[in-house]
């Protein structure tokens, strides 16, 4: 009877452990996956963000008149 319980003792733990590292790969996958989209999201927001201060500093520029010169 010894012999069985163990047998069925490691199946289990083998079966746990088993189940528990595919658990542990598929979660990882996901947060991978969920960190480059989130990533991706971030890089456009911040092109997005550098085209708008560039064209209100192209804008300001603009409006800003060149000191006039002293003539003699």
């Amino acid at each position: 009877m010894g012999y069985v319980l163990r047998a069925r003792l490691a199946s289990f733990f083998a079966g746990a452990a088993t189940a528990s590292f595919t658990g542990i790969y598929f979660l990882y996958k996901d947060y991978k996956v969920a960190h480059e989209a989130i990533s991706q999201q971030m890089k456009g927001f911040n092109e997005s963000l550098d085209r708008k201060i560039s064209a209100l500093e192209k804008l300001r520029q603009t409006e800003v008149s060149p000191p006039a010169e002293a003539t003699e």
